[in-house]
């Protein structure tokens, strides 16, 4: 199991991504070689804080 977590500018930067020629090669040769299955969400950051020493 694996998490992969990237951050968008907006909705419309996630569509070009998704749409993008070489990423679809790419994400059809994972289906067809990788993945059994895989989630896709996309969620808003309310807000995002941390710790660092």
């Amino acid at each position: 199991m694996g998490i992969t977590v990237s951050y968008w500018d907006s909705l419309e930067a996630i569509l070009k991504w998704k749409n993008n020629v070489e990423h679809a090669e790419v994400r059809e040769q994972g289906r067809a070689l990788w993945y059994k299955k895989y989630q896709l969400r996309i969620c808003k950051v309310e807000r995002d804080y941390g710790f660092e020493k």
